[in-house]
């Protein structure tokens, strides 16, 4: 069961040190300020001293009789002056023999100052209210500390475990139960952890929030910069953080502490650029998520979505950082991820003045002049100008890149292969799973399949280049490096064992079809 972890709340403020009971015996009184109330209370401070402000380092509530101060109006002024100068949370004057009445030049510069100023009506021992702040703020600093030791141990555990980036994002979202988003130096998204709909709301609005990125924090965004050896590489931020900001700030330090490290110790197979473009294409193509959804993370991880022409392909034999790096060249945009085996999903994002086509053909016939890809096969769909249309795009594309995987050889294929190029072959790869289909190809190829002599493999290698080379029996034998009257014997072997006739048109043209059934059944 997974424990989800509720933020520290808010630093303890003003207004809540107010309705504290022993406060409230004091007959408290707002004289001024009244809309700061809200302001954190870091620490609390008796001063009578007209210069108090250099005492101080911000946050203090103030406790004060005023014994120093009665009868000089100028240093009551510059009391309450220093005070601001000093960023105090605020001001608390205790009524009696300095001060029997609220002293209304104090509170004139107060109010200009917005500086909280509050009064005690009856005497209170400063002593009583000290040690109450005091203790609460020891207890919640301590409670921060050991919320912070406590996500440093378990991120370094799950570091230790080889755990992948986003067990560790997720870990991060637990503790500070906010939407946590990691991103590059341009604002990126690489990675998101939290709950889905809080996640999906923070991506729709990333434009805004990336323009602002390098802003003061506040609202709860709180951000931690990534990298080592005085080189910088994204920042991680927590989205809303409802708690304390301080407390945020140190989840924030020890989550950009452990992504520096898994970073360093490399544990991920692939840069996190991969595996952000990865995820997002996996589920574009399961449609695990609608379409409709992965907008956001499309668009908050920098691919252009508004008003293009979407061209989804299948390569393979290149690799990621092959076809990344050309896409940069070209001046293309689009995300890049690693297919099951060795085929890579391109997803071209392009306006839509331009020629999708054309550009296809010249991203494909660029990739072969590149170093060792002679035998890369480019599979493309048709180009998409609706978004949710993106899904069927890839399948299309990589329903194309299965079709010719095992048989390029044979086929005359263009530089770019789409789904009128396949024929028969895609055909066949789109009804593989089909159990009729199935049981037709086991009862074609009957007489090959049972055989457990060793020569079954050898015998339907044969019969797979002879059929795909259209029966050409002189391409055959020069293919399979044997004599013509070898040949023969071997072809005559094989239509004695299927019962068949591969002369007759049909008889070959039904063999040639449960043959491709089968291997693409076979994978």
């Amino acid at each position: 069961m997974t424990t989800v972890f509720e933020p520290l709340g808010p630093a303890l403020s003003v207004r809540q040190v107010l309705a504290l009971e022993r406060v409230l015996a004091g007959e408290p009184e707002v004289i001024a300020g009244a809309s700061r109330l809200d302001r954190p209370v870091r620490w609390v401070h008796v001063a009578e001293a007209a210069d108090v402000g250099v005492m101080l380092s911000g946050g203090e509530m103030v406790l004060t009789t005023g014994v120093l101060l009665a009868g000089d109006e100028d240093k009551q002024a510059e009391y309450i002056r220093s005070l601001h100068r000093a960023e105090a949370a605020a001001v608390v004057l205790g009524l009696g023999r300095a001060f029997p009445a609220p002293p209304d030049v104090m509170r004139r510069a107060a109010e200009r100052c917005g500086l909280p100023m509050i009064v005690l009506h009856r005497p209170f021992p400063f002593a009583e209210l000290t040690e109450e702040v005091q203790s609460r703020l020891v207890r919640r600093k301590f409670a921060a500390v050991s919320l912070s030791e406590a996500v440093r141990t378990a991120l370094t555990g799950l570091i230790t475990a080889g755990a992948p980036l986003q067990r560790l994002l997720d870990e991060v979202a637990q503790h500070s139960a906010c939407p946590v988003v990691v991103t590059n130096l341009a604002h990126r998204v690489l990675a998101t952890a939290g709950e889905r709909p809080a996640v999906d709301d923070v991506l729709r609005d990333w434009e805004r929030i990336a323009r602002q990125a390098g802003g003061s924090e506040g609202d709860g965004w709180i951000r931690a910069e990534l990298g080592g050896r005085g080189e910088r590489w994204g920042q991680i931020m927590l989205c809303g953080y409802r708690g304390d900001t301080g407390v945020g700030r140190l989840l924030a330090d020890r989550a950009a502490e452990a992504l520096v490290l898994h970073r360093m110790l490399g544990n991920a197979a692939h840069s996190w650029e991969e595996e952000s473009a990865q995820g997002l294409l996996t589920d574009l193509v399961s449609e695990v998520v609608p379409a409709r959804q992965l907008l956001p993370r499309a668009r908050a991880a920098g691919l252009p979505v508004n008003r293009r022409t979407f061209v989804p392909l299948v390569v393979r034999d290149g690799t990621p950082a092959q076809l990344d790096r050309l896409l940069r060249l070209l001046g293309l945009s689009g995300l890049v991820a690693e297919l099951a085996g060795d085929a890579t999903a391109v997803l071209l994002s392009l306006p839509r003045d331009q020629d999708a086509e054309a550009l296809t053909e010249h991203f494909a016939a660029r990739l072969r002049t590149e170093p060792g890809s002679g035998e890369t096969v480019v599979a493309a769909a048709g180009p998409r100008t609706v978004w949710d249309d993106v899904p069927a795009g890839l399948r299309e594309a990589q329903h194309v890149a299965d079709a010719v995987a095992d048989s390029s050889a044979a086929l005359d294929l263009p530089a770019v292969v789409r789904l009128k190029d396949v024929h028969l072959r895609g055909l066949i790869r789109l009804l593989r799973d089909d159990p009729r289909v199935q049981s037709f190809a086991e009862r074609e190829l009957d007489g090959l399949l049972c055989e457990r002599d060793g020569e079954e493999a050898a015998l339907l290698a044969v019969l797979r280049t002879y059929l795909a080379s259209g029966r050409n029996k002189s391409r055959t034998a020069q293919l399979h490096h044997v004599s013509r009257p070898a040949l023969y014997r071997r072809l005559e072997a094989i239509q004695t064992r299927l019962g068949v006739d591969l002369d007759d048109f049909e008889q070959a043209a039904s063999v040639h079809i449960a043959l491709l059934a089968h291997d693409a059944q076979q994978g």
